[in-house]
């Protein structure tokens, strides 16, 4: 194991609440086990599981960091008993269980990737989580296919962007619903067919005329679950991420029955170290060329130092964000 400080600089879940219950602190440096790598942290991706975490909604699962952070890119600074791949200075980008708000991070090593041929740290340490997110669900779990029409909701976010670029890439017709005028021009740049601006159109008339949507990816819940129901297509499918409208809502299942619909869902971070694996070697064969060959990228709203953690968390739940936010540590 190669010298390590003692402690590191982190940003602490100090109560559950807003963003200023996010504190500057110095914690222990982790020490990988079996299969693990550490390391030394340049830049952390800011996700919404990140604010659930900071609102005591979103516990970390057994063994992880209480510190929040999912996803970072930096250096291998050491490797577990049983690693493999990975050497000490390598270039990685990785998922993490926690712990991304820090200067060093754990996390099996099968949960980490090159960096991207020509991507800097930054850029990469925003794609583990939604890229991730966005294979699991529409590729692997939604099982969308060339020449389908895709709807994505929040097509501005961190998922939504890389949901369009990646859709497109594989050859579906892409729709998105955003909040304002720019955000759905920035979906049309990405590649979207159609934006649709939910605050002056409604995105089931939208999809209706154009044959309904034969996958729908939301994160929103709440109203939007039987209105999804009523944009998809015969046979459709929709994938539910997230409920940032609540998980609870009234459903006449008829016409699921009826119109043979799918509707499924997930959520990462409780999925085991195979699963995340899985997902992980499907991306590096088939996601990362076209990351290399700069055919889809991350978008980056804005960076934060470490320290103003909170001014990151609030920039997101402004919703004013258009792609990613990072923190810089290192």
């Amino acid at each position: 194991m190669p010298d390590l400080p003692e402690t590191m600089r982190a940003v602490e879940i100090s109560r559950p609440g807003g963003p200023e219950v996010l504190v500057p602190a110095r914690v222990p440096v982790p020490r990988p086990g079996a299969g693990q790598i550490l390391i030394r942290v340049a830049f952390a991706g800011v996700n919404r599981p990140d604010a659930l975490q900071r609102a005591g909604s979103y516990a970390p699962p057994p063994g992880a960091s209480p510190l929040p952070g999912l996803e970072a890119a930096g250096t291998v600074a050491a490797v577990g008993p049983g690693v493999a791949r990975w050497r000490q200075g390598d270039a990685v980008t990785a998922l993490l269980p926690g712990g991304g708000y820090a200067e060093y991070a754990v996390t099996a090593a099968d949960h980490a990737l090159p960096v991207p041929a020509g991507m800097g740290l930054r850029e990469a340490a925003c794609l583990p989580e939604t890229f991730f997110t966005v294979w699991a669900n529409v590729f692997m779990r939604g099982g969308l296919r060339g020449g389908e029409r895709f709807l994505v909701h929040g097509g501005s976010s961190g998922i939504g962007t890389t949901a369009i670029q990646l859709a497109r890439q594989f050859g579906a017709r892409v729709f998105a619903t955003a909040g304002s005028a720019e955000k759905c021009a920035a979906c049309e740049a990405l590649g979207a067919h159609r934006a649709i601006d939910y605050r002056t159109e409604d995105f089931v008339a939208v999809l209706k005329a154009e044959g309904g949507a034969d996958l729908i990816l939301d994160m929103v819940g709440g109203a939007y679950l039987p209105r999804n129901v009523r944009a998809l297509a015969d046979d459709g499918r929709l994938v539910q991420i997230a409920f940032l409208q609540g998980p609870k809502v009234e459903l006449n299942f008829a016409e699921v029955m009826v119109r043979r619909l799918t509707i499924t869902g997930s959520t990462l971070r409780p999925q085991s170290d195979l699963a995340k694996a899985r997902i992980a070697a499907a991306l590096e064969a088939q996601v990362w060329p076209l990351l290399s060959a700069g055919r889809v990228g991350p978008v980056i709203d804005s960076a934060f130092p470490l320290e103003e953690a909170a001014a990151a968390h609030a920039r997101m739940e402004s919703s004013a964000h258009i792609g990613k936010i990072v923190l810089e540590v290192g």
